[in-house]
């Protein structure tokens, strides 16, 4: 992998780290969860042939340090930051954008805030859940995380969230209650995280080790602040010719497939298959970089 040129962005409240490979128009990467900048290791030197491409890490993840560690985190200010990283990068010009997951709201957030900013966004699975007709049941969901890390810890919390993801397409509440009672029984009850951790290779199952020490903030801080966020459908209506909704192949019926699927057909535009799941651009990274590099174009 060609080495980066690493950057730090002063932004209110944090210290952004980035880096940057390739050259040509911008592209900027807003990784989701946990596994910052590194999270695109496997598809960012197929994309630097045609772009500048910037990843970073989102604040309070990795080597993006806050101020406060314990101050409240909001989608806006996370879609400021990479506001201020196009600034930087891409003075006047319009660049290009993807983001996945939790980075997916936060580039939906850019995209309507900052529409001459973005000359074409792509989101990858953005958990919008407030979409949703049940949106209430996903509420309940949060509370039962926020509850159980609290009372119980970061692992058990960790087993309600992944059960209450890919509970999606058996009825919000019932997975819900399961996934409750799974991060409170025997170990061999709790589910697993969604899909990825079989099939991650060697250098992603490192990457996820480093990741475990900023699980307790993205799971406490980040995950109660994006998944309560309401898109702005009414302004996004308005700007679907510079937006593709994505969603993973293997990933039907999963909650963040279900709301950028629903997302989609309120915009009345079709949803674009990425290979893998959720966390496609690691398990499945050549054919990943490759079709978003098709879909940048187009």
């Amino acid at each position: 992998m060609t080495e980066p040129v690493v950057g730090s962005l002063r932004v209110d409240g944090a210290t952004l780290h980035y880096e940057v490979r390739g050259r040509g128009p911008l592209l900027l990467l807003i990784p989701g969860g946990a596994g910052g900048a590194a999270a695109f290791d496997g598809v960012v030197d197929a994309l630097a042939a045609d772009y500048t491409v910037a990843a970073y890490d989102p604040r309070g993840i990795g080597s993006s340090a806050l101020d406060d560690a314990e101050a409240e985190q909001r989608v806006s200010e996370h879609a400021d930051d990479a506001l201020r990283l196009l600034e930087r990068l891409s003075p006047g010009e319009p660049a290009r954008v993807f983001g996945a997951s939790s980075g997916a709201i936060a580039a939906l957030h850019l995209l309507t805030t900052h529409p001459e900013r973005v000359e074409r966004v792509v989101v990858h699975e953005p958990p919008v859940v407030e979409v949703l007709p049940d949106a209430a049941e996903h509420r309940t969901l949060l509370a039962r995380v926020r509850d159980t890390l609290r009372t119980e810890g970061l692992m058990p919390a960790m087993a309600v969230f992944a059960a209450g993801l890919t509970a999606g397409a058996e009825g919000g509440a019932a997975g819900v209650k399961e996934g409750a009672e799974a991060g409170s029984a025997e170990p061999k009850a709790a589910p697993a995280l969604p899909r990825q951790a079989p099939a991650l290779p060697p250098q992603a199952a490192a990457r996820a080790a480093r990741t475990m020490a900023d699980l307790p903030y993205f799971v406490g801080r980040v995950v109660p602040a994006f998944m309560a966020y309401a898109p702005d459908v009414h302004r996004l209506e308005a700007l679907t010719d510079r937006l593709v909704l994505a969603g993973g192949q293997d990933s039907h019926g999963e909650l963040p497939y279900r709301a950028a699927a629903f997302l989609a057909e309120r915009l009345g535009v079709d949803l674009r298959h990425f290979p893998g799941g959720h966390t496609g651009s690691t398990t499945h990274p050549a054919e990943f970089g490759e079709l978003l590099r098709k879909t940048l174009r187009a």
